[in-house]
């Protein structure tokens, strides 16, 4: 599964991340892990450009991050456009922001089949899309993988 992760973040050049998000992705940056499909992995997230939007952090501590304290949707619509290379977006309250914006093209989940009984919610903000499924996976572990875009019927 982890292999397939990185083929699915192979494109990006940048992740947009809220502050949860990048405080559990932030390991990345020192890890040395043993597997190589994890080592190419850890690799391929130090290259990336991180930005992340917080209005708790102070400071970000990975290299080729800058901290942003407030989503602006047309400076990353600018961001978009002149990018090279996918831009990812990760956690609730800035999904549910780039949705309320029309900044997504693509939706992506992993669903791990694990009942947690609480926590943040999947997305915020009262979003009302439809989507059409265009892809999907199973994993030996239980995980499925879905794969949407916007404009389902």
């Amino acid at each position: 599964m982890h292999s397939f992760i990185r083929e699915l973040e192979a494109p990006a050049g940048t992740y947009l991340y809220g502050r949860r998000l990048y405080e559990t992705m932030r390991s990345w940056e020192t890890a040395e892990p043993d597997e190589a499909y994890t080592r190419e992995f850890a690799e391929m997230w130090r290259a990336a450009d991180k930005v992340v939007y917080s209005r708790s952090l102070d400071a970000v501590t990975t290299a080729r991050t800058r901290l942003e304290h407030e989503f602006d949707a047309n400076s990353v619509r600018r961001m978009k456009d002149a990018a090279a290379r996918r831009l990812t977006i990760g956690g609730a309250n800035l999904a549910s922001q780039a949705f309320a914006a029309g900044l997504v093209d693509e939706l992506r989940l992993l669903i791990r089949p694990v009942i947690l009984g609480g926590g943040k919610p999947w997305l915020t903000g009262g979003v009302n899309l439809r989507l059409r499924l265009t892809d999907t996976r199973h994993f030996a572990s239980g995980v499925v993988y879905l794969s949407y875009r916007p404009g389902g019927g």
